[in-house]
């Protein structure tokens, strides 16, 4: 097989939106208040709400960082010490098993099969290094965090912007023609054609395509059969 390494996004690719939308999102907000009360004198939390602070350049007490955190995960702001504290608001919610991640069968198949074949596997996604294992972690599927090789996020760069497709091609070897992307975002998709990677946008049921110029799949499956295409 041609294709020696596969990136792949999260929401809409492997997990359904809705599970980050109307699951850890709504947990995050519900949870946060009691979380930061419990936890606002730890060092590793402590060290967030001061983000906060730094982020909307005023001190703050810590009520007013958590209206202002529940004011960005209302408008869906990917700044980081909101992105740590929901990790570890997630992270309790998982270990308590009230939060089970979500993977779509086939994508879970296919991750199990294209690892045993020896392909190395890696996520990409605007969520954090530490949510992205959370869910693959503790997935309905079980943990599938030993498929990967690694995970990148937004600490790189941003999802639509070729350089971070140049940063992850690199680390990876630098032979872009060896790597493939897989979203459900047209726009992430350009940026990485435009790094030298090959693509494959899913269209699932919540996915909208128009005027791609990137190989349109419904399902892990169908990725697959293209790679077979390509030996």
């Amino acid at each position: 097989m041609p294709i020696q390494h596969i990136i792949t996004d999260i929401e809409g690719t492997t997990t359904d939106i809705a599970f980050v939308h109307k699951v850890l999102f709504p947990y995050a907000t519900q949870h946060l208040p009691n979380f930061i009360a419990a936890h606002a004198n730890s060092p590793e939390v402590r060290a967030q709400l001061e983000a906060v602070s730094k982020e909307t350049g005023r001190p703050l007490s810590d009520s007013e960082a958590v209206s202002q955190l529940l004011r960005w995960i209302e408008e869906d702001k990917k700044i980081g010490p909101l992105k740590a504290l929901q990790g570890m608001i997630w992270a309790q919610g998982y270990r308590q098993g009230e939060l089970e991640g979500h993977v779509y069968d086939d994508a879970a198949k296919l991750l199990q099969q294209w690892h045993s074949q020896g392909v190395k596997l890696y996520v990409y996604s605007s969520g954090s290094v530490k949510a992205q294992q959370l869910i693959y972690g503790h997935s309905n599927h079980g943990d599938l965090t030993p498929l990967f090789s690694g995970y990148f996020d937004t600490r790189i760069g941003h999802k639509r912007e070729t350089s971070s497709y140049e940063i992850i091609r690199d680390a990876l070897g630098g032979d872009a023609s060896t790597q493939l992307f897989l979203s459900d975002i047209t726009e992430e998709l350009d940026a990485a054609a435009a790094a030298g990677m090959h693509t494959a946008l899913l269209v699932r049921g919540d996915s909208e395509v128009s005027n791609s110029q990137h190989s349109p799949h419904a399902d892990f499956s169908s990725v697959d059969t293209m790679l077979n295409q390509l030996t």
